[in-house]
């Protein structure tokens, strides 16, 4: 059971073990893109092109739903980032159990955006957790767990892919074990739990009165989506990459000010915006309907935007 990009390495190496993959579940078709065309969920297309018994409930928990799951008589319900609510009749389906491939380290992190939630907090590390599936809220009893560090450049797309994998080879390696009993599982410590929610797109909307690390630290959670942006003479930006730095010239948060030369930060960075505290250069953007460019190159397209206060 699962849907995004995050679901495949977790798919493939089912397919690819001594286990019997009875059926795949992700969500319906649905647009996808700039033309807005439908298009299967990248779990699905794998399950098609492998020959998969494929079921894609708009609702897994109805009547129909539940009828077509035990029809597949599983043993074993696996779920990585299917995009669904399970309720107890589904969890009652498989004789042996659920398992859940959760990006970080539980009880850290719960809920849908636990990437975005590690770069927003800060953390200096992630992980996967393999955990059993309870009707809670990724509350279950944690079988097993990896982690590993978050850089600077991480972004929430480049932490899932990475995650995904560990997250496979942590599941093979400890499935034919907890399928046994061999493998003790232990509860999660209830107050230690945080929770990470659904992203929505006004949540990537940059506010300019925040620090400069905590604008960082959405442009990275942020992408590669709803990805940061702001306005600019009433157009939107979009902040593909940023770096945060000290400043202290006092223009007001939003301001766009030029880089001093000779000041060590990534290439394509070539002016700032003034935040709360601090400023950030701004490395990559988006203009509205255009492709990707340096800050350099946004400079150079924009007449007069130093001085300029953005987000007004």
């Amino acid at each position: 059971m699962g849907s995004p990009e995050f679901a495949l390495p977790a798919l493939r190496v089912l397919i690819e073990s001594e286990n019997d993959v009875v059926g795949v579940v992700t969500q319906p078709d649905r647009p996808a893109g700039r033309g807005r065309k439908t298009r299967p969920a990248p779990a699905a297309e794998l399950a098609a092109e492998r020959g998969l018994p494929l079921l894609q409930p708009a609702n897994v928990n109805t009547e129909e739903s539940l009828a077509e799951l035990r029809a597949l008589e599983p043993e074993v319900l696996v779920v990585a980032a299917y995009g669904q609510i399970l309720k107890q009749p589904v969890l009652d389906i498989p004789s042996r159990g659920a398992l859940n491939v959760h990006a970080s380290l539980l009880p850290r992190h719960r809920g849908a955006a636990p990437s975005v939630g590690a770069i927003l907090a800060g953390d200096t590390e992630t992980g996967v957790t393999i955990q059993e599936v309870v009707l809670a809220l990724d509350a279950g009893p944690i079988v097993a767990q990896r982690s590993m560090p978050i850089d600077d450049n991480d972004t929430t797309g480049s932490l899932n892919a990475r995650l995904s994998r560990i997250g496979a080879d942590l599941l093979i390696d400890v499935l034919p074990g907890w399928y046994r009993g061999h493998i003790s599982v232990t509860p999660q410590d209830e107050a230690a739990a945080t929770y990470s929610p659904s992203v929505k797109r006004e949540d990537a909307v940059i506010d300019w009165s925040m620090t400069s690390t905590e604008i960082w630290r959405r442009v990275r959670a942020y992408n590669p989506w709803p990805v940061a942006n702001t306005t600019v003479r009433g157009e939107t930006l979009r902040i593909l990459e940023a770096w945060p730095r000290s400043y202290a010239g006092g223009e007001e948060p939003g301001a766009v000010v030029e880089l001093e030369s000779g000041e060590d930060l990534p290439a394509g960075a070539d002016f700032a915006v003034v935040c709360g505290e601090g400023a950030v250069a701004v490395v990559a953007a988006q203009r509205a309907s255009k492709r990707p460019m340096s800050g350099k190159e946004l400079l150079r397209g924009y007449r007069g935007l130093i001085g300029e206060r953005l987000g007004t």
